[in-house]
């Protein structure tokens, strides 16, 4: 009898090991370390507030400075236009991190209808820096445009663009103190709003001296760098305007998504630089 609870527990703990190797070898998500970066680490909210302090140290000097404009295509007639700044919203203004989390979570990649349905629960946080730096600006008469790739799309018969409201509310929940249907712009609310924002930073610069672009992603900055384009060729691009960046450009990090990955050709092993 003795013998055989000893075989017993034995076999019971050799299970319980075999499952315990299981699920510990279980494939990583593709990003989950990117994704923990983004909810715990202190060096994401220290760049989040330093990217957001250089900005607020700028905003006097382009204020004053008539010439000054953050578009590389308003050249002429724009010194009396009133001031705005564009600022990008997924990663910029508010924290989707909880998305991602929910895709590693239950093992999936990105889902239009999940992502839909995180943008109806209007929970998203604030990014660190970025509700104190908005409310600043628009107190000193600077127009703040909310240029967004969230899609309008119909959830039903009432709204051709829920996704608008439910954008504002989750804004003035995390504290921004002005928002409203003018400013926020989001992708195909007209017809040609594309993932492409140019159009729209187009439309911006016939109604404003456009003084910062704030945003996660180089499409937020400049055209035609989210396809048909090199790693290289965008790294030549950054290096081109040089002179913008922290000065009218303000870019906000994200390991999570964006251009800088759709860009890769498969095997994306291949872009990896080893020492041997």
């Amino acid at each position: 009898m003795t013998k055989l609870i000893a075989v017993t527990s034995a076999l019971y703990l050799l299970s319980a090991s075999s499952i315990a190797i299981a699920e510990t070898s279980k494939p990583t998500h593709d990003n989950l370390n990117s994704t923990l970066w983004y909810q715990t680490s202190a060096e994401f909210r220290a760049n989040s507030i330093q990217t957001y302090r250089q900005a607020e140290f700028m905003l006097p000097t382009l204020l004053t400075d008539k010439k000054a404009t953050a578009l590389t295509n308003q050249t002429a007639n724009y010194a009396d236009l009133p001031p705005a700044i564009i600022v990008d919203i997924d990663e910029t203004i508010l924290d989707n991190s909880p998305s991602a989390a929910h895709e590693i979570k239950f093992n999936h990649g990105f889902d239009a209808k999940n992502w839909d349905r995180w943008v109806s629960l209007k929970q998203a946080k604030a990014v660190p820096g970025a509700v104190k730096f908005v409310n600043m600006a628009q107190q000193q008469g600077v127009k703040v445009l909310f240029i967004s790739n969230r899609e309008c799309k119909p959830r039903d018969q009432k709204s051709s663009c829920p996704q608008k409201d439910d954008t504002i509310a989750n804004l003035k929940l995390v504290g921004i103190k002005q928002v409203d249907s003018n400013q926020v712009w989001l992708k195909s609310e007209q017809a040609d709003w594309t993932s492409e924002k140019e159009s729209r930073r187009i439309l911006a610069a016939n109604k404003f001296r456009v003084i910062m672009l704030m945003g996660d992603d180089f499409g937020d900055f400049l055209p035609n760098v989210k396809k048909n384009i090199t790693p290289a060729q965008r790294l030549e691009l950054v290096d081109k305007h040089e002179m913008y960046w922290g000065t009218r450009w303000f870019m906000l990090t994200n390991p999570t998504y964006g251009s800088w990955e759709t860009i890769l050709e498969q095997p994306k092993t291949k872009y990896l630089q080893s020492y041997e």
